[in-house]
Parts: C-alpha cells; sequence; structure tokens
C-alpha cells in the first residue's frame, strides 16, 4: 500500500527532476548556490522515501530475485558510463579502463549519478537480511541499531558507502518499521518555506547530516507535501507517472544531460540558461521514459528490468 501514496510518488517525481537539472554541468556552474542548496535535500529525501518503501516482507528467493534485477541494469549503465567517461571530458577522474578498475567502480566505489543505486542495494540487502532474520529475536529499536552497526562497518569500515546516506536510508526503514504516517510525519506546511529560506541563506547549514541539513530535509519535505494540495490534478497526475518510472529516468538521464553539451551552444542567447535547461529537462525525461517503452515493445526489459514491462502507467 506505500507504494501507492500519491505524494510519495509526486516527492520522488521533484527530486528526480532536480537531480537531472543540476547535473547540467552549466547549470551548476551558473546557479552554485543553488545546486548546494538542492544538493544539501534532495537525495537524502529519496534516500529516506527509499528506506520507506524498502521491503522485507518477502522470501529469499524473491528478494534474491528482485535484488538481482536492481543490480542488472545499474551493473550496465555503471559499465556504459565508466567507458563513456573515459573518453568524454568529464569532471570525474575514473581512472584507466581496465578490468580491475571497472569492477572497483561497479561493486565498490561507483562514478556519477549511480552511486545512488549502489547505495540502494546495499541498503536494501542490509534492510533485508537484518529484519528477515531477527524479527523474532530482536525489537524493532535493536533491528534499527543491527542496521546501523552494519551501515557503519561498510562506509567507514569498507568504505563502499557514505554513512550519511546510509543514516537517510535507515531513517525510512524506521518510518516503515514503526509504521508511522509518512504524510502526518512532516507536518505539510506551506509555513515551512520560512525558516527553510533563513536555513539555506547560511553556507554552513548545508551539509546533510548536521542538524541543520537535517532540518533542511524536515522543512521541505513538510512545505512539498503541502505545496501538492494547490497543484492542479492533471499536473499532479504527470508527476505521479514520473514519480513511479523514476528508475527508468536515473539510468538513461545521463545519456541526454551528456548529449546535451553539443547543442548548448544553440541556447548562447540566454544566459541564464533557463530555456537550455527546460528544453534539455523535456527531452531527458521524454528520452528516458520512450527508451523505456520501446525496451518494453522489443522484449527487451525481461532481460534487462527483469519485468515484461518496466514502464509503469
Amino acid at each position: 500500500m506505500k507504494k501507492q501514496i500519491p505524494q510519495v510518488d509526486y516527492l520522488k517525481s521533484v527530486f528526480i527532476l532536480l537531480m537531472i537539472l543540476f547535473h547540467l554541468v552549466y547549470i551548476g556552474d551558473t546557479y552554485p548556490y543553488m545546486k548546494k542548496v538542492v544538493y544539501s535535500f534532495h537525495m537524502p529525501i529519496f534516500l529516506i522515501l527509499s528506506g520507506y518503501l524498502s521491503n522485507a516482507n518477502k522470501s529469499v528467493k524473491a528478494f534474491l530475485t528482485s535484488w538481482w534485477w536492481l543490480f542488472v541494469p545499474y551493473a550496465v549503465m555503471e559499465l556504459g558510463y565508466v567507458i563513456a567517461a573515459s573518453v568524454l571530458p568529464v569532471r570525474e577522474e575514473v581512472g584507466n579502463l581496465t578490468i580491475m578498475n571497472i569492477l572497483k567502480r561497479i561493486w565498490i566505489d561507483p562514478v556519477g549519478p549511480y552511486w545512488y543505486l549502489h547505495t540502494l542495494l546495499i541498503g536494501r540487502a542490509v534492510h533485508y537480511w537484518v529484519e528477515h532474520f531477527l524479527r523474532n529475536k530482536l525489537d524493532k529499536l535493536a533491528i534499527l541499531m543491527m542496521m546501523g552497526l552494519l551501515f557503519w562497518a561498510l562506509s567507514d569500515g569498507l568504505g563502499l558507502m557514505s554513512f550519511p546516506n546510509a543514516m537517510y536510508f535507515l531513517i525510512g526503514v524506521g518510518i516503515q518499521l514503526y509504521q508511522i504516517n509518512y504524510i502526518s510525519l512532516f507536518s505539510p506546511s506551506l509555513w515551512s518555506i520560512i525558516p527553510l529560506f533563513i536555513l539555506c541563506s547560511c553556507p554552513s547549514n548545508l551539509l546533510q547530516f548536521n542538524i541543520a541539513g537535517c532540518l533542511i530535509v524536515y522543512l521541505t519535505t513538510s512545505f512539498l507535501l503541502r505545496l501538492y494540495t494547490f497543484i492542479p490534478s492533471s499536473i499532479c497526475t504527470v508527476s505521479q507517472f514520473i514519480g513511479r518510472n523514476t528508475l527508468s529516468l536515473l539510468l538513461f538521464s545521463p545519456l541526454f544531460t551528456m548529449l546535451s553539451r553539443m547543442y548548448l551552444p544553440i541556447f548562447s542567447f540566454d544566459p541564464s540558461g533557463l530555456c537550455f535547461a527546460s528544453f534539455t529537462l523535456v527531452i531527458t525525461v521524454m528520452g528516458s521514459l520512450w527508451i523505456t517503452w520501446c525496451m518494453d515493445n522489443l522484449h527487451l526489459s525481461p532481460w534487462f528490468f527483469g519485468q515484461k514491462r518496466m514502464l509503469k502507467r
């Protein structure tokens, strides 16, 4: 039932669009402070939602199947990104194109936007094994503490993930585990914009896991949930559709954000970058969904996603 909450799909759509927007190098360079503000909350909220939607109530076989069919598209697209980054001008250092380096990028230290899927794969695995096998032996708080210790070991000990990111995922799992109403927890309010604006005006607050950073995450969610009630139904329908297909957008959007550099000079008449950003956002969303639609109709989705049809209507 959690997956059918329309506000959750709406939030996912907002943050996947922000992710695409600020992965455009020109926009990030033109609005560096705004990029810092967005980065302080958009992926933390995404990770909270991911933990909230993580499911430990399935058989071992069903979990391994779902985990594998998240790993396959992640690994394929991360491999493609590493290869592309080795020949195209990108800011990230990917290293030599060797088998060992490729395996390192896929399993340990991914580059590009696919780090989120890497974190999600680890988070879901830890959540499933701890809750599934210890739910009859430990209480809910002990389960969360056990997960926290494992996340700490995997992040600070092995360097497989960011500990603050893992903690946001854990918060989502905790909301689910204690069966807390997600919407009421964040007290939707338009007034949240006032303290949010004040906090975001100070650069030192734009850290993901200090008190101010956590407040920014909370207030942003609160404001957006209240804003949802004023959005026309047609726009809500579109946002929910996008929110149900965030995996496709996450996987395929880098193809279009990389290509956008080719036509950027066409928009030189607009130094604000808003025309370029709007055009690229539309092209990226429609293009990513079109690729998914093509894979469904060419019967490639079962081999790539493990599902007959991936595009969720």
